[in-house]
């Protein structure tokens, strides 16, 4: 009899911590974690610039484009055209917890110099975007298929467009390569993106928590198909890149403790399209620009030189 209570109260206990992961996680809501993670703090020398970035874009007059998702989410993204008139258009991708304005930092650079129309979506789950759940990039990939479309719809079916992703924002262009891509979509940027929600998500339990994968994230990903409608193995830029006929631009710090480096390298030996690969020594998670801008926009300006043209 005793044995049958601990066995019950360890399940009780584990369902407890699967729907505590899941709300942490998963579910829409601040993620305060994030923001007093040593392994995302900013040195303040490299911060600077963002200063200049967040002044540039309350400067900028945005267009509002809206979009209903394939599973009736109203989504939300900031449009700004480009200062000359050119076929080429950028669609960015923002990281876990954040929104578009996060990447004014790379918004600025594409307008000023590679004078790119900037798509900038809000994430379903984020932002003034609709939805209770995060996506990890999984969901998000079909709302870029439909983005892409909607540049076309707007801007013409002779663009030229560029994906590029930050964190969760490049898993988001990396599960997108995996999809049939108009030949509009020229090439990917993925910036320190995980090779799957799963490898993340356990890497994470362990870092945080001192906790094993199993079988709490086996119970969370069940717990997620249940409610956002995917799980976390099927979630893979892994396996998408693995499909991809997009060439890809893969760029990771040395130094990201929050999505480790030997990811992107697992990623870059499995894209089978043509790629290229950017390691910014020193650099932490999504810093990569902020630490060496001038060696990233070097690798960026051949990248787009080679693909963007074609």
């Amino acid at each position: 009899m005793i044995g049958y209570l601990i066995i019950g109260l360890f399940l009780f206990v584990l369902i407890c911590a699967s729907f505590y992961f899941y709300h942490t996680a998963v579910a829409r809501g601040k993620k305060h974690f994030i923001a007093d993670d040593p392994d995302l703090q900013i040195d303040p020398e490299i911060g600077i610039r963002s200063d200049q970035d967040k002044q540039w874009w309350k400067n900028q007059s945005f267009y509002h484009w809206k979009m209903s998702s394939r599973d009736k989410l109203r989504l939300f993204a900031y449009f700004l055209p480009a200062k000359k008139p050119t076929k080429n258009t950028v669609i960015l991708a923002h990281g876990y917890s954040g929104d578009a304005f996060i990447m004014s930092e790379f918004a600025r650079l594409y307008h000023e110099k590679y004078n790119m129309n900037i798509l900038l979506p809000d994430a379903r789950g984020h932002g003034k975007s609709e939805g209770h759940y995060i996506g990890f990039g999984w969901n998000e990939r079909l709302d870029y298929l439909d983005w892409i479309q909607q540049v076309l719809t707007q801007l013409g079916a002779d663009s030229t467009i560029l994906l590029h992703g930050v964190s969760m924002g490049a898993a988001t262009v990396m599960m997108t390569s995996g999809e049939e891509l108009p030949s509009q979509v020229k090439a990917i940027v993925a910036d320190c993106g995980y090779t799957s929600v799963k490898d993340e998500l356990s890497y994470q339990l362990k870092r945080m928590y001192h906790l094993p994968a199993f079988p709490i994230l086996t119970l969370t990903s069940g717990l997620t198909k249940i409610r956002a409608g995917y799980t976390f193995s099927e979630a893979s830029a892994l396996r998408q890149v693995e499909k991809a006929n997009v060439p890809i631009l893969f760029v990771h710090g040395e130094e990201d403790a929050f999505v480790p480096t030997n990811m992107v390298y697992q990623l870059y030996e499995a894209c089978q399209s043509e790629k290229a690969l950017l390691i910014v020594p020193k650099a932490g998670h999504g810093l990569a620009h902020r630490t060496d801008p001038a060696g990233y926009q070097e690798k960026l300006t051949q990248f787009i030189d080679r693909y963007m043209s074609r």
